[in-house]
């Protein structure tokens, strides 16, 4: 069973010779890319609605006629 890759076995260089500056560059471009692939297959938030917008009070009963009606319809009872 083969073992996973160190660190140091991650990236080697076939032909020629390549600085650490080098290989940490083409590191960096490898990453971000990636980063930015996942970014972009993320899905999309929905996006927040307002208390101002929002129909959740069209909904609510209307207080009944009588003693304490007005107090009701403030404390949205």
């Amino acid at each position: 069973m083969p073992q996973d890759p160190g660190p140091e076995d991650a990236v080697s260089v076939v032909h020629g010779s390549a600085a650490p500056e080098d290989i940490a560059a083409l590191l960096a471009v490898l990453v971000a890319h990636s980063a930015a692939q996942a970014q972009a297959h993320a899905p999309a938030e929905a996006p927040q609605r307002s208390a101002w917008a929002s129909r959740a009070s069209a909904h609510r009963r209307m207080p009944a006629p009588g003693p304490g009606a007005w107090q009701a319809a403030v404390r949205g009872l």
